[in-house]
């Protein structure tokens, strides 16, 4: 008999989360490509923070928070876009563009959401949304 400790059920809820969270981003990011967006980067990170997705339609450059749930016990995916995350979005957006896309312009700068809810026991797509111009 394996008895679990509170550790190793804290690492595997981390575990679960970190794999719900890479499931969305690549749905997010399958769903934007097939909408004619052209994907720069994922999971940039720097100090403070990371950018989930870089991506380019046209000659518009936007960043995409993607929030993945399976449940809305500690709220909906859209409500944990606070204003303490668009503030740490927009600033490591800013050093993206610093360091990444100085000498490149884009007409638009933007700021999007994709929502994606699965359901938890065949980590199946329940719906998708994805909110242009979200902050």
């Amino acid at each position: 008999m394996t008895i679990q400790t509170r550790t190793d059920r804290s690492k595997q809820s981390r575990d679960h989360r970190k794999q719900l969270g890479d499931f969305g981003e690549q749905v997010a990011a399958d769903y934007l490509l097939q909408h004619g967006y052209t994907i720069l980067d994922r999971n940039w990170r720097r100090r403070g923070g990371e950018l989930d997705l870089v991506v380019q339609i046209g000659q518009a450059l936007v960043f995409v928070e993607v929030r993945t749930r399976s449940t809305r016990t500690h709220g909906t995916a859209e409500e944990s876009v606070d204003g303490r995350k668009q503030r740490q979005v927009r600033k490591i957006a800013a050093q993206y563009l610093s360091e990444m896309a100085p000498s490149t312009y884009f007409r638009e700068l933007r700021f999007d959401v994709v929502t994606v809810y699965v359901e938890r026991s065949t980590q199946r797509v329940r719906t998708l949304q994805h909110l242009e111009h979200a902050f």
